[in-house]
């Protein structure tokens, strides 16, 4: 992939980087050299970017050409939306109060160039700020009011670039060019697919076994996917796609990575939106309240309802925080006693919860469904001598219930038409549809992102072709988007 260093002015252009090719932005836009690229990193420093100036078009036109900006149009969106960068700020907070506790002056401003400061000791903080905002030099401002706070964030151009700074600069960006670029192919494939994976992480989504599986079934259709950690990040631009198989969470590499790769353009499962969404039992109590999607009544728990809580549910009923994974975060409270502790505990960490009657059952029904249609199904059948489909023991030890793998025709159809309607409201991704049948009725519990697939449980009854749905909807997605840069 070739490297191209877009600026106003080459003559302006101050240091001299091997692997990279220095373009006029004049050039870049309309010379059919640079069009018909097939593939490219720009690195597009120009003066401005401003809506419809030199650098916004170099940045949007390299997105239309399928080359990689940095940055991206996204990111300049992301900057100059004030409400983007409060919830970056919040993801930072703490790490901002620690890094800026010493400062004697309300205001402090941290210049990023590729991902680092001159300061060690602001390097993570410039990293982190990098990877939310990727641009090759950034100017973030920061106040202080009652406690720090990050007021601005711009890319900046190389004028902007204080004297005493450039020998800095120029060093971070010759170690950022020379980064050894990701292994020679023996094959050729026409996308490339990152799959971010822990085998270490105990609620791992898919076992190794799955993971190959995804990964023979990707270059099948003609897509080189390839396993990445967490400390992957700064690769993200050079893949196609992102498919997510760790647990995930908002407050997370697993969201900033997803955030990171929707900004570069990639095909992301899960998407961010889906995150925020899936990870939240708040919104989709609403949600569900919203459009009809049956589901056990449901309070919204505040301080001022945690009286109405037993009159309107009754006893035995469920609390649950709104990030609760995997059994975690979710209790059964029995009487007024054990919910007034319960709820006491939880809003130490979040100011609203979810509080559900209690619908016993012997199993949920999974439905995972993709791009809205169901895809696969089964019985999470509950942990033995336990309520939940996960008990966890002493220390860290867990015991789970049995997964039984259905053909669709033993499935009730009602079970997938309500699974497929709920996963809709949420996005058009991959998601793990959870419900309980009582009495003839289908509820559902939840929708997760990130739903577990796992050699010889989901997978049992379709084998290879499961894998290959998710391929193929990847490889769909991705000559989609082909079509629409070329159009």
């Amino acid at each position: 992939m070739r490297r191209l260093v877009v600026v106003e002015n080459t003559a302006l252009w101050p240091f001299d980087l091997e692997g990279a090719e220095v373009v006029a932005a004049r050039d870049y836009l309309i010379d059919s050299r640079y069009a018909d690229l097939r593939s490219a990193t720009v690195f597009n420093v120009c003066r401005a970017y401003r809506y419809q100036s030199l650098g916004y078009y170099v940045s949007l036109l390299a997105a239309a050409r399928g080359h990689r900006p940095l940055p991206s149009v996204e990111t300049l969106q992301d900057v100059r939306l004030a409400s983007v960068v409060r919830v970056i700020a919040a993801d930072l907070d703490e790490h901002v109060q620690r890094v800026l506790d010493r400062l004697r002056s309300d205001r402090f401003e941290l210049s990023v160039y590729f991902g680092r400061n001159l300061a060690q000791r602001y390097d993570q903080l410039s990293r982190a700020l990098f990877d939310q905002f990727p641009a090759p030099f950034l100017r973030a401002s920061f106040v202080l009011e009652d406690r720090w706070k990050l007021h601005a964030i711009r890319p900046i151009a190389t004028g902007e670039i204080p004297e005493n700074h450039r020998d800095f600069v120029m060093e971070q960006a010759r170690a950022y060019f020379a980064r050894p670029r990701r292994r020679k192919k023996t094959r050729t494939y026409r996308y490339d697919l990152a799959i971010l994976y822990d085998p270490n992480d105990a609620d791992a989504p898919s076992d190794p076994v799955a993971i190959r599986r995804f990964i023979r079934a990707a270059r099948e259709l003609e897509i080189d996917a390839e396993v990445i950690d967490r400390s992957d990040h700064r690769s993200i631009p050079e893949f196609d796609a992102l498919f997510l198989r760790e647990t995930t969470a908002v407050d997370h590499h697993t969201y900033r990575l997803a955030r990171r790769a929707a900004a570069e353009g990639l095909v992301v499962v899960d998407d961010p939106e889906s995150i925020v969404r899936c990870t939240n039992k708040v919104f989709q109590a609403e949600l569900f309240a919203r459009y009809g999607i049956p589901s056990p009544q449901t309070v919204v728990v505040h301080e001022r309802n945690v009286d109405q809580v037993a009159k309107l549910l009754g006893f035995p009923c469920v609390l649950k925080r709104p990030d609760s994974a995997f059994s975690q975060g979710v209790v059964k409270v029995n009487d007024e006693t054990e919910l007034a502790d319960s709820v006491r505990a939880f809003f130490t960490d979040s100011q609203l919860l979810v509080a559900q009657r209690f619908t016993p059952s012997d199993f949920d029904w999974r439905i995972g469904v993709l791009d809205g249609t169901a895809i696969y199904g089964c019985k999470y059948h509950m942990a033995r001598g336990h309520w939940q489909i996960v008990k966890r023991e002493a220390g860290s030890e867990r015991r789970y219930g049995r997964v039984e793998a259905l053909p669709f025709d033993a499935i009730p159809p009602q079970a997938i038409e309500i699974a497929e309607r709920a996963a809709r409201r949420i996005g058009d991704g991959l998601y793990g549809v959870d419900l309980k049948q009582v009495e003839g009725r289908f509820l559902v519990m939840e929708v997760n992102d990130n739903p577990t697939i796992e050699s010889g449980e989901e997978d049992a009854v379709l084998g290879s072709a499961l894998y290959l749905a998710i391929a193929s909807f990847f490889r769909t997605r991705l000559d989609a988007r082909g079509r629409r840069l070329r159009s």
